[in-house]
């Protein structure tokens, strides 16, 4: 009698330290503050199309790989302080990039919001991938994202603008054109409107600082 009753306090115990733990957990998560615009193959709800791509959920991602035109999804909240977390792949021949600030969603252009690029065969490199277009150039030769999965942390507080690709800092630049707007994801055609390579986000998680 004596060995269950010790049991049944031991298992009663076991259950208060998991609900325990539990609650520690939704807690911390509760309080990193980061918000999942895209996680897996989840997260369109989370902007509106503008263009003709074929955005889609395939293989726990989103993904688009042909388009007319230039096209984007736009977050449906705006942002000014933040930092931004994304994994994404491309192939060597992708035109994309993370538009941040828009301060026109109906015409997304590196002259109304800064572009983290993403475009391994831009012809002038020097705003290639991981730099900001117009902003802030890399140093060559250009980091490479075709053909593999990759990370963006991205940071914009007030003036300052900082990009780290892959784990190595590719721009760390003050600019004060734009001060908050929606986020875009980008699907374009390459140089010479040459067909796009695909994109694919599994991952854009945003946090306000």
């Amino acid at each position: 009698m004596k060995q269950a009753n010790g049991r049944r306090v031991a298992a009663a115990m076991s259950i208060l330290v998991a609900a325990f733990a539990l609650a520690a957990c939704a807690s911390l998560s509760g309080s990193s503050g980061w918000t999942l615009l895209v996680d897996g193959a989840k997260g369109m709800d989370n902007f509106y199309p503008i263009g003709d791509a074929n955005w889609r959920a395939e293989d726990g991602a989103i993904v688009a790989d042909k388009a007319k035109v230039a096209s984007y999804l736009i977050s449906k909240n705006s942002y000014s302080d933040f930092e931004i977390d994304a994994e994404f792949w491309a192939d060597h021949t992708t035109n994309s990039g993370i538009f941040l600030r828009l301060s026109n969603t109906k015409e997304v252009t590196a002259a109304n919001s800064y572009e983290v690029n993403i475009f391994d065969q831009r012809p002038d490199p020097l705003y290639g991938t991981g730099a900001i277009v117009d902003i802030a150039k890399v140093a060559q030769p250009m980091p490479k994202a075709g053909g593999k999965w990759n990370t963006f942390r991205i940071t914009a507080k007030g003036k300052r603008l900082t990009v780290v690709l892959n784990g190595e800092r590719t721009v760390d630049v003050e600019d004060g054109k734009f001060a908050s707007g929606p986020i875009a994801l980008q699907f374009g055609n390459g140089a010479k409107d040459a067909p796009g390579g695909i994109i694919k986000f599994r991952k854009v998680a945003i946090r306000a600082l």
